[in-house]
């Protein structure tokens, strides 16, 4: 089994800024603000904290550092075009480790740029879509066979590496491609679409890229909620599912030296995600139906939650990767698609294990 290990860390700033490059009358021309969100995900060599269990602390701090520059300040004195993938850029710089995987910029709650470790970045954009539908295929009494419905979201991920341009596809141009779709699916019922007779999250997503791809060739990869804890993604080829929930428990961390708080007795809420690789089932149009995934993993997530975790997991320490490790343990026997866990102690910052050929998953 190859295994891959991301520690992740998240951190806000606020701050003001102008992107001359724009067309005259755009209005980020203008001096504006935004409460930005920065992130980071890294492969840590062995060691590199004080103790195990410390490495999440420690590279929030790095990160908090990294930015600080940033915050409350007006970008345009720090970076000549201040836009999300110039500020992911320079982030990087000064975070100065090897082994990162992607450094990210937010710049409002919805929309954003990551840039990866082959130095691509790739901008995203959320839409909301307020639609019903019904799952005709499953089986007598599952509730998605009655007609109900979702605030479904979507995200449209696209390369924005420029190819010599001044700048890449930005969030008018999605916006303006997403507009006829959007006008379509949006107050709709989506079984009455051509194409969307089984508007599963996997079915949606796909029909969706099919649309756009033609239109937009840097388009990477889709991304549909179907509700806030569980959705899909399709990339033009394969097909992958996520079931998240939340976890309130407790912990200490054995390793943490003397008087460090981190050895007495604390606790999080803690937000785990499950991300599964398998087929799509044309009949059924899914690759695994969300229900099937939350009651197989329920008896694992009852001895989690509301429980001191450093009691539960035996011979492993309770810091966040190990317990991600343990997760997989007690999962992937009854579990076989699952490829990749996201655990986070708070918001962004965790770690992301993932194994087998799905090496290190798209981002949400």
């Amino acid at each position: 089994m190859t295994e891959h290990l991301l520690y992740a860390a998240a951190i806000n700033f606020e701050a003001a800024r102008q992107v001359d490059l724009l067309p005259e009358g755009h209005r980020s021309r203008r001096l504006h603000g935004h409460s930005f969100l920065a992130n980071v995900r890294v492969a840590l060599p062995n060691n590199w904290a004080d103790f195990q269990g410390g490495e999440v602390v420690k590279l929030r701090e790095r990160l908090v550092a990294a930015v600080s520059p940033l915050d409350y300040a007006h970008l345009n004195g720090l970076l000549d075009q201040p836009t999300d993938e110039n500020l992911s850029r320079w982030v990087r710089a000064r975070l100065d480790l090897e082994g990162i995987d992607a450094v990210g910029i937010q710049s409002t709650q919805d929309e954003g740029v990551d840039l990866s470790s082959n130095d691509h970045a790739h901008i995203w954009r959320r839409y909301l879509l307020q639609s019903a539908h019904q799952l005709p295929n499953v089986p007598l009494g599952h509730k998605c066979g009655r007609m109900h419905g979702h605030g479904f979201e979507v995200i449209l991920h696209a390369d924005q590496d420029l190819g010599g341009r001044e700048i890449g596809i930005d969030y008018d141009c999605l916006d303006k491609l997403w507009a006829p779709i959007n006008a379509e699916l949006n107050f709709a019922c989506l079984n009455d679409i051509p194409g969307l007779e089984n508007p599963t999250s996997e079915v949606i997503s796909r029909w969706i890229w099919q649309r756009l791809k033609p239109e937009l060739p840097e388009l990477s990869w889709v991304t549909v909620y179907e509700t806030a804890s569980c959705g899909a993604h399709f990339d033009g080829t394969h097909h992958r599912i996520w079931k998240e929930m939340t976890l309130d428990s407790s912990v200490c961390l054995k390793h943490a030296p003397v008087g460090d708080p981190r050895r007495r007795i604390h606790g999080h809420t803690y937000t785990l995600r499950l991300h599964l690789h398998a087929p799509l089932d044309e009949v059924m149009g899914w690759t695994v139906d969300f229900g099937d995934v939350k009651e197989i993993f329920n008896p694992v997530f009852k001895q989690l939650d509301h429980h001191p975790l450093h009691e539960i997991v035996g011979d492993h320490d309770a810091d966040t990767a190990s317990l991600a490790k343990w997760i997989r343990e007690q999962t992937q026997p009854n579990l076989s698609q699952l490829d990749r866990i996201d655990l986070y102690e708070t918001k962004g910052c965790g770690v992301i294990l993932s194994w087998g050929a799905a090496g290190p998953a798209l981002p949400i």
